[in-house]
């Protein structure tokens, strides 16, 4: 049986609370701030009204095989707080917490994700030799590309 684990990944960016929850709650955005060699696209025609309870369909390829992925909007607490969870996809579960807390002018956002492969023979060594490597990857690669998106204008 695969274990449950965890990711945390917390970023600090120059701007206030209310525009930062703005960009991470288009849907859209996603797109923006995954590598490229995952090719992944939301397949749920725009503009997707984020609430709890929205479904998104992506379509995204690991390890260069493709993969359907079908997340609900399971929390949803603006400007501070949503989550989606998997429905359909690559893992047993996949659930990721999005947190955003307000210091100063600036905002700390904080990502939480909860998974679990699917039960396969040699799961865990997969997720020890691959996929925890892959998880971490995206996510320190959407922190770099989040500080470009909202660093300050240069004058």
């Amino acid at each position: 049986m695969s274990q449950i684990h965890h990711l945390y990944h917390q970023t600090r960016i120059a701007k206030p609370i209310d525009e930062v929850f703005t960009f991470f709650s288009d849907a859209h955005n996603l797109e923006k701030i995954t590598p490229a060699q995952l090719n992944f696209r939301i397949l749920t025609p725009g503009p997707i009204e984020m609430r709890k309870g929205t479904l998104i369909k992506y379509r995204l390829s690991l390890f260069m095989i493709p993969f359907s992925w079908l997340t609900e909007i399971s929390e949803w607490d603006p400007p501070h707080r949503f989550a989606d969870t998997q429905l359909k996809g690559p893992y047993k579960q996949w659930i990721h917490v999005h947190s955003f807390k307000s210091e100063g002018s600036e905002t700390v956002m904080s990502d939480h994700v909860q998974y679990q492969l699917p039960n396969l023979p040699f799961s865990e060594n997969v997720h020890r030799w691959f996929v925890r490597n892959q998880v971490e990857q995206i996510f320190t690669y959407r922190e770099q590309v989040i500080q470009r998106i909202f660093s300050p204008a240069l004058i």
